[in-house]
């Protein structure tokens, strides 16, 4: 048996007003999507466990089978494991975006345009932290490149005593009540500052300018965490584990898992993701080896995040078209047989334009067992409500879908 989740970010949602009060996936074409949900089980479940800020660290590690209120540190600490920073036990990470802000004179009044500078290119961003780090670095806290917009700071010796804000949960809001608060505050609120004048004469933000496309302004701290302890996968489930994202955050959770992290030429993150390579990455690794595949697709939440909500139902569709039904076909056609679970990690409301806690419906196709249980059900939010079947405790959802309990 080859077991494989589909992992579609943020892919549940609100009622949308631009389709009539209709969500994500009740006006996404997902034929294969629906299918299994009518032939296997369908229902809905808590991944954000009471207490817990609804982050996709929280929700993915939730979904991987981990209790986050004994294993979770912090978000940066997983991306920096991603890029091959190694902590020390005094380590402190936060996760360092590359956003946009407005062009008021006083920091505090601007706004916040876009939280990933028009989901900026990880080459042009390693020009830009480059430039950073060379001006921000210091004996205890340095700034790494990342993905895109995604980057890291560690600060030796620091504090999680901190109160700092995720950039994308202040789209289109000013910036001043959002400012770091607790230890350190006045240092992150400086570099921010600093920042600001070292990335806006850059090259890299002219050429991005010029384009019509947006620079990327300032330097956004958040995430911070320490250094990360988690089970083996393998060793906890008795299956051997590959990963596949675009996104350092689901990268370091691999690693530190002992999982193999896959890269993918063209994984970006965002709609225009080589989705067809990710499949093609699955496929081989169930072929050579492995047992179990993670496929992460970041598309759906970029698009929620942007409020985009046809450009959120073309991510649903193409993971539909593109990768489910691909290795559905692939599988069959080999014989082999497969469990495939398909669940967001959280919602992420077009309307709000940030995660919500909210249970996400989930799917546990088993092609050796199909059934008609949900035969006049489709993969909605509220029909997987209709099942009945609630799992409260969303970590102990890896061990129904692996068969371990």
């Amino acid at each position: 048996m080859k077991y494989i989740v589909i992992l579609g970010d943020g892919m549940a949602d609100y009622p949308v007003d631009y389709f009539n009060g209709k969500t994500i996936l009740e006006v996404a074409e997902k034929p294969n999507m629906d299918y299994m949900a009518r032939h296997g089980e369908m229902g809905v479940v808590k991944t954000v466990q009471d207490g817990m800020k609804p982050g996709s660290d929280v929700a993915n590690l939730s979904v991987m089978g981990y209790d986050t209120k004994k294993s979770y540190s912090g978000r940066s600490p997983l991306e920096a494991a991603s890029i091959g920073v190694e902590m020390k036990d005094d380590d402190v990470t936060f996760r360092t975006n590359l956003v946009t802000l407005s062009d008021e004179e006083n920091y505090e009044d601007k706004t916040m345009l876009d939280y990933s500078s028009g989901e900026i290119t990880t080459a042009e961003a390693a020009e830009l932290m480059k430039a950073v780090a060379a001006e921000l670095n210091t004996d205890v806290i340095k700034f790494y490149p990342g993905i895109s917009y995604r980057h890291l700071c560690v600060w030796s010796g620091g504090s999680t005593n901190v109160e700092l804000t995720p950039p994308h949960d202040i789209s289109d809001r000013r910036i001043g009540e959002y400012l770091p608060k607790g230890d350190g505050a006045q240092t992150f609120l400086e570099m921010m500052k600093k920042s600001e004048k070292i990335l806006k004469e850059h090259p890299v933000n002219k050429a991005r300018a010029a384009a019509g496309k947006n620079p990327a302004t300032s330097i956004w701290p958040w995430g911070e965490g320490t250094k990360p302890q988690l089970d083996n996968f393998e060793a906890k489930f008795g299956v051997k584990g590959s990963v596949i994202s675009a996104v350092d955050l689901i990268k370091g959770i691999a690693k530190c898992a002992g999982m193999n992290s896959i890269d993918v030429e063209g994984a970006t993150g965002n709609c225009e993701t080589n989705w067809d390579g990710k499949a093609r990455a699955a496929l081989d690794a169930l072929l050579s080896g492995s047992d179990f595949v993670y496929v992460h697709m970041e598309a759906p939440d970029e698009m929620g995040h942007q409020g985009l909500p046809e450009k959120k139902k073309y991510a649903v569709e193409t993971i539909d078209k593109k990768v489910v039904k691909f290795l559905k076909d692939e599988l069959e056609k080999r014989g082999i047989d497969y469990k495939m679970m398909i669940l967001p990690d959280h919602p992420t409301p077009i309307k709000l334009k940030t995660h919500v806690s909210d249970p996400v419906p989930y799917i546990i196709y088993d092609s050796t067992k199909e059934t008609d249980a949900n035969a006049a059900l489709s993969y909605t939010e509220n029909d997987a409500k209709k099942t009945g079947i609630f799992i409260e405790k969303g970590y102990t959802l890896m061990e129904r879908f692996l068969d371990k309990i």
